[in-house]
């Protein structure tokens, strides 16, 4: 790398002269980029003196983006290539940016636990478009998601897209979605394990009275319960493991609900409700208390649950069965007076209707790194609100993907509250800086940056490089690989 080049790179811009990556520019193009940056830096409100055009580039750069203001030239913009590193966050978190020919970049998330190759293949479906244009790129490359992890390459470059937008025309991403209905975004968080009652009222009241939180979820598993002679029957077949993430194709953990044959006895029914009424002990009733992770059971007996909890009060029972069950939803929640929730593997707004139109659930639950990004979520929170239904949204991922919903839950009217799954993790929010100063998140409240353009942050590059995945430790390397468009994607004859 050209110290130009090096020294542009550090402070997160681009040689805008060249589509090639900005270390592998050659030291001639030095004065191009000189002359170009003289050009755009002009578009994005930097007053040059005569003095400062005759200095060395780095110096140039030094001095003109002393007082630089993030926007550049929208009409101008064209995407020069898309780049990733993957955080070890959540199992493996992987982070996009999508670079422009004007030095500015947007920075997107793959879902936790996805492929960075979903979003890379989308990258020669990009280069040369003008990033402003996001609901048509949407359209371009939505085909090319799926329900849950598969959504995330889509998700993660419709981010990256309102971050770049955001910065272009310096306003933030909530603005660019209609404006915003509040200041803050109410979070919700798990109930921190513990292996003895005492130790675990310590936790919920750090929980509460330190970290300020207003809104709990647990998880309630018939894993709790399997060692308790009698309180399930049919688990013999499946084993000791009733995990819900572990096994292949044809074990417990890849077979739905309806199909494992497990039943909870009266037994187990009143084990597992004692669990909830211990956490309620503590937790008080003020406090809204959700519950998830069930296991694998068909919807006879989860209404058989329901029933046996209905005293404490749930704020909502999560995934009791598949998403893709409508029907069977619809049974539930008639069944039940807690509130039903799903949704946080549902991809579009397509994918929801079904069960808003049916009204069979109570609240929906996207993942905004799955559901289709910002704009789609926002849409999906709209359509829930004109029948009626509520939006909380799921979150488990970085900083970037948490803001991203922030944006979208302060532009959302019918919004509930946001997951944040890392509040235990001490190093979690260092990997991120605001750029207006502000703290991401205080005492069970999100801050929406009212000012900060895009998602209103940058990436702390040494804390980044600590948590990388060890089996992959680049960081935002070239992918000239992923550069050609080798299909035609048109859905239609």
């Amino acid at each position: 790398m050209t110290p130009s080049a090096h020294f542009m790179h550090k402070i997160g811009l681009r040689d805008p002269a060249s589509h090639q990556p900005d270390d592998q520019g050659p030291a001639a193009g030095s004065e191009n980029s000189r002359r170009d940056f003289l050009k755009k830096s002009t578009l994005g409100g930097i007053a040059l003196g005569a003095a400062t055009v005759f200095s060395p580039l780095e110096e140039l750069v030094a001095r003109s983006t002393q007082r630089v203001r993030r926007f550049s030239g929208p009409s101008a913009l064209k995407i020069t290539d898309m780049r990733y590193c993957i955080l070890q966050n959540v199992g493996r978190t992987p982070l996009i940016r999508i670079d422009t020919n004007q030095g500015i970049f947007g920075l997107g998330e793959v879902r936790d636990g996805a492929d960075e190759r979903y979003a890379l293949m989308l990258k020669s479906r990009l280069l040369g478009a003008n990033p402003c244009n996001v609901e048509m790129l949407f359209k371009t490359i939505r085909q090319f998601g799926g329900p849950a992890r598969q959504g995330g390459g889509v998700c993660a470059v419709e981010m990256a897209l309102w971050d770049l937008v955001g910065k272009a025309y310096n306003v933030p991403a909530w603005q660019l979605l209609g404006g915003r209905y509040r200041d803050t975004v109410r979070l919700y968080a798990d109930t921190p394990e513990a292996p003895t009652l005492d130790e675990f009222k310590a936790k919920i009241k750090h929980r509460l009275e330190v970290q300020g939180m207003t809104w709990l979820k647990m998880d309630i598993s018939i894993g709790e319960v399997k060692g308790i002679p009698g309180a399930l029957n049919n688990t013999g077949f499946w084993g000791s493991n009733l995990g819900q993430w572990e096994g292949g194709y044809m074990d417990y953990a890849n077979t739905r609900h309806p199909f494992t044959g497990i039943q909870i006895t009266e037994k187990g029914l009143d084990e597992m409700a004692k669990i909830i009424s211990e956490v309620r002990s503590v937790v008080g009733y003020e406090i809204p208390l959700s519950s998830d992770h069930f296991g694998h059971f068909d919807l006879n007996n989860a209404i058989r649950f329901g029933k046996k909890v209905e005293p404490y009060r749930l704020a909502w029972l999560e995934d009791m069965v598949p998403w893709q069950y409508t029907d069977q939803w619809k049974t539930i929640s008639d069944a039940l007076d807690t509130p039903v929730l799903t949704g946080e593997d549902i991809y579009l707004l397509s994918g929801f209707k079904p069960l808003i139109d049916a009204h069979a659930v109570d609240i929906i639950h996207p993942d905004l790194a799955t559901a289709g990004g910002l704009l789609e979520t926002k849409r999906i929170g709209d359509y829930a609100e004109e029948h009626g239904v509520a939006m909380a949204m799921h979150f488990a991922g970085s900083p970037v993907s948490f803001m991203a919903s922030v944006h979208c839950a302060a532009a959302t009217q019918n919004f509930m509250a946001l997951e944040h799954h890392s509040l235990d993790n001490p190093w979690w929010d260092s990997l991120v800086k605001t750029t207006d100063g502000r703290k991401l998140f205080e005492k069970g409240f999100a801050t929406v940056p009212l000012s900060a353009p895009g998602l209103g942050i940058e990436l702390v590059e040494e804390e980044i490089k600590k948590h990388l995945l060890p089996s992959d430790k680049s960081y935002f390397a070239p992918t000239p690989e992923w550069n050609d468009l080798r299909a035609h994607d048109r859905l239609w004859s």
